[in-house]
């Protein structure tokens, strides 16, 4: 299921976002400024569930790309709007660095005041994996976050419950997903943090996944009115952003925190995920 490793091409990431910049250059400072509010979207899953239906409520962060601090005052930002949402528990689909393994060491202290009564879990992403793994694991755990690498646990809150799953990462890890199903009961739905959202289709798509949540694709970070994103990312190019179903089960793509190549964002915002689960009965899940 690994992938090789390999990189974007610096030179044509950075000619297409110089072209998007060009075709925007006429829309004011301000607009631009606007694009890096953070922005908390709200899902249900799945969509038409009935109110007052057991659900467990998370909260997801992806693609921080801590690397300034700039990124730093953003990361904090995000961090006090996370805890005030109150989630049941919170969830990174990773890219915690870019370009540095040492920027780890800027994320930690904020990532440490993240708190859910049920926890804060983690998965890791190819940059996370390309600029410091270790690095990065040793972070999380100092900030005491679970980190799921091809592991899995149970979430329960009430009368609702899912088997919480990891996976390394898709590009250049080696993800397991029996190994990370090897405590599943067969019972609970399966919700699995992935950060390459195309790489998980067929597990949804199958049944064996019922939600995953992935980020990696930044939603295109520039898009441009009429065109759609620049660049989209090796693996996150059928699912770009938001929620799609999937077979029996849903794929959600949140478009992250930080920026790459270029510290620009257009008609792309960063985002917050509050995902409310309500997971089917038994006798409805597929399979």
């Amino acid at each position: 299921m690994s992938q090789p490793h390999t990189r974007f091409s610096r030179r044509a990431l950075l000619a297409k976002l110089a072209l998007g910049t060009a075709i925007l250059a006429g829309a004011p400072l301000a607009l631009f400024q606007l694009q890096h509010r953070i922005r908390v979207e709200n899902v249900t899953i799945p969509p038409d569930a009935e109110p007052g239906t057991p659900c467990l409520r998370l909260a997801q962060l992806s693609d921080l790309h801590v690397a300034n601090g700039s990124d730093v005052r953003q990361l904090d930002r995000a961090v006090e709007m996370t805890n005030t949402l109150q989630p049941d528990a919170i969830v990174l689909t990773g890219d915690y660095i870019w370009r540095a393994a040492e920027h780890m060491e800027l994320a930690t202290p904020l990532l440490a005041r993240l708190k859910a009564p049920l926890g804060v879990f983690a998965v890791l992403g190819n940059h996370d994996l390309w600029v410091g793994r270790d690095e990065v694991n040793q972070g999380l755990e100092e900030a005491g976050i679970r980190i799921l690498t091809n592991e899995g646990l149970l979430l329960e809150r009430g009368h609702a419950s899912v088997y919480l799953a990891g996976l390394d990462d898709g590009w250049s890890g080696m993800p397991d997903l029996d190994q990370a199903l090897a405590d599943h009961d067969g019972d609970r739905p399966v919700v699995l943090l992935y950060h390459e959202p195309d790489l998980g289709h067929d597990m949804v798509a199958e049944g064996r996944v019922w939600v995953q949540l992935s980020g990696h694709t930044h939603g295109g970070q520039v898009r441009v009115p009429g065109h759609g994103p620049l660049i989209l990312p090796e693996f996150g190019r059928q699912y770009e952003q938001g929620l799609y179903p999937v077979g029996p089960g849903w794929i959600y793509v949140n478009r992250g925190l930080g920026t790459t190549m270029l510290p620009l964002r257009f008609n792309s915002s960063p985002e917050i995920t509050l995902l409310d689960i309500h997971p089917p009965r038994p006798e409805t899940r597929a399979g």
